[in-house]
């Protein structure tokens, strides 16, 4: 979503700000602007529809530089998407605002500032908010307090950094559900809403928890918890370096990222794993009194996060023999679920900054869970933070917004969930080697699958025309069809659903027909008979099949039938991540003949850190 940057410094800001917004470009965004103090002290704001490289083209245009500055990149909520839109919002009197997040109440505030006599520019919540600070200085006449004074008003989610003409060696800042860090330099510091768009000049970082507001100075960090106490918060030193989000050779970053992969689910298992044994306090050191209560799961999360939780439902419910429950996050938090005895609730996020998905962590420590589990990819995030057990999958930086390797590595962490919760209900120690085993072999099979690239880039050629495709499987599959539908219209643009090969004849096959390509992953397991009657389905009805298959299921190219041979013996627990690498092959080379931004695809953001 949005992206905030921040600085204060005896240098200028610019380029810092600059560097910044670039850095956050991944979360998806639809205009940018910065806000600096220059050398006389009064406000120079600069603001432009598009992509950073627009706002650097104004800068040289005309030029600016300042000691103390705000930057913002700008994802369409309230208001299309313009330059009076686009942030920092001003108010009177020289003060600025950049914001992200959504004010619930912006229109009854609006309102009554307009009575007391401002007006107003864009249709931004976020302007709201920067009037409403300026109302309240009259009063209190300290930017620190009339920040307080104005989010103690607001209702909804929001981290803001404010600066003004007339308070030039401080930003404030605050935050409630949206996150917001503090980056430590040298006689300088820094603030953003993600690390990554600090990492080239600090690596320490304070994380302000939810209802924190504070003072950033040159040589000082004041922080006012929710209930007005001062508090320290901890300083991480972050293991990210700066270089860590670079494309290097690859064309786009998802396509780095795809080939990452076996690196990746290589570091998610890594020192984790031992001699046939996965080493439960992996999860934190309650985990092991934790999974020896477990006797029901919950797992809530979004998008593709989702399809993974999907996926582990299946192994939990077969390998640990424990009723396992999924959600998407957006529609637990709204539908009063009943929690079993002994429940663990489990969350999975990319960016650990998910709305839906902290918002649901929340309510579930209020229901009675035995327990909370985040599976996350940012040490740093909200949601690592808030959960008791904790396994990060260790991806890196993933900055294509569809995601690739931070989905295959939690389906290898969930694996290692599956392993623990199976060895406390009575799995023996054979049983979890062989496991063990199956989940080592992953990152060899991942790196065979790649090989594939070149077969599937010419296959991509009969989707560039195409306007619908199905995606089909079975069992734990029917999630990696689901997957890789989600990835072809995330990128390419062409609508695509998956579904359970089984409901062909209740519905989709009224849509087949020789324009609508059909995608079938077909691993060798106990439900490709079926599988295969629900092809035949297709092809009596003229659809184009394209089956990914393993080499002794039997299938084989003919009239309308295309397959492609995936590595052989795959076993039950490896098909969900091996058969997901061509579907995103497929979707990224569609995507590249189709012409589309497939790193930033339009209308989408990296992180969706609101409602």
């Amino acid at each position: 979503m949005c992206g905030i940057v921040g600085a204060i410094a005896e240098r200028d800001v610019v380029p810092i700000l600059m560097e910044g917004l670039r850095r956050l470009e991944y979360r998806g965004y639809d205009s940018a602007g910065l806000a600096v103090l220059n050398g006389s002290k009064h406000l120079t704001r600069l603001r432009t529809v598009g992509k950073v490289h627009m706002l650097d083209e104004a800068l040289s245009q005309a030029p600016t530089a300042g000691r103390i500055g705000i930057a913002h990149t700008r994802w369409a909520t309230h208001g299309v998407p313009s330059e009076r839109n686009a942030h920092p919002h001003i108010s009177r009197d020289g003060l600025a605002i950049v914001h992200n997040g959504i004010i619930e109440n912006h229109d009854e505030l609006r309102a009554d500032l307009q009575r007391r006599g401002y007006r107003f520019s864009s249709e931004t919540d976020t302007e709201v908010i920067a009037h409403r600070i300026h109302y309240h200085l009259q009063s209190v006449q300290d930017l620190f307090e009339a920040v307080r004074a104005t989010v103690a008003e607001l209702e909804g989610a929001y981290a803001l950094v404010v600066v003004s003409e007339h308070e030039p060696e401080r930003l404030i800042l605050a935050r409630e559900g949206c996150p917001v860090v503090v980056g430590l330099g040298v006689d300088e510091n820094f603030v953003a809403s993600d690390v990554a768009a600090l990492l080239p000049v600090t690596r320490r970082f304070i994380f302000l928890e939810e209802g924190d507001v504070a003072e950033v100075r040159r040589q000082a960090v004041r922080i006012i918890d929710r209930n007005g106490s001062t508090v320290e918060r901890p300083v991480h030193e972050s293991e990210l370096s700066a270089d860590a989000a670079e494309r290097g050779p690859y064309r786009h970053f998802m396509l780095k990222e795809i080939h990452e992969q076996p690196r990746a689910i290589a570091n998610t298992l890594q020192e984790r794993v031992a001699n046939g044994r996965l080493l439960e306090a992996a999860f934190g050191p309650a985990a092991t009194e934790v999974f020896r209560r477990t006797q029901n799961v919950h797992i809530v999360a979004c998008g593709t996060s989702f399809h993974a939780a999907a996926v582990a439902r299946y192994f939990i419910e077969q390998v640990c023999k424990v009723p396992c429950a999924v959600d998407i996050a957006s529609e637990y938090r709204y539908r009063n679920p009943l929690v079993p005895v002994n429940s663990l609730f489990v969350t999975i996020s990319q960016s650990g900054e998910t709305a839906d998905t902290l918002a649901a962590l929340r309510l579930a420590r209020q229901s009675g869970y035995l327990s909370s589990l985040a599976i996350c990819n940012v040490p740093e995030s909200s949601l690592v933070r808030e959960s008791e057990l904790v396994l990060l999958t260790r991806a890196g930086p993933e900055i294509g917004v569809a995601s690739t390797k931070a989905f295959t590595t939690q389906l290898a962490a969930l694996g290692m969930l599956v392993i623990a919760l199976a060895r406390h209900q009575g799995a023996d120690a054979e049983r979890e080697r062989g496991l063990v085993t199956r989940l080592i072999e992953l990152p060899a099979l991942v790196e065979k699958t790649l090989e594939l690239d070149a077969v599937i880039q010419r296959l991509a050629e009969r989707f560039a025309d195409k306007h619908h495709a199905l995606f089909l499987g079975r069992g734990a599959l029917y999630p990696i069809a689901m997957e890789g539908a989600l990835k072809l219209k995330e990128i390419s643009y062409i609508h695509a659903e998956g579904y359970p090969a089984g409901e062909l004849k209740h519905g989709p096959l009224a849509l087949v027909d020789a324009d609508m390509p059909v995608v079938a992953v077909a691993p060798n397991n106990d439900l490709l008979e079926k599988l295969k009657s629900n092809l035949m389905e297709v092809r009596a009805r003229g659809g184009e099949l394209i089956v990914f298959a393993d080499p002794e299921s039997g299938i084989r190219s003919s009239d309308g039938v295309t397959v492609i041979e995936m590595p052989r013996h795959v076993t039950y627990v490896q098909a969900p991540v091996v058969y997901t690498i061509p579907l995103q092959l497929l979707a990224y080379h569609a995507a590249i003949l189709r012409g589309t931004d497939v790193d930033q695809p339009r209308n989408l953001a990296k992180s969706v850190t609101v409602e």
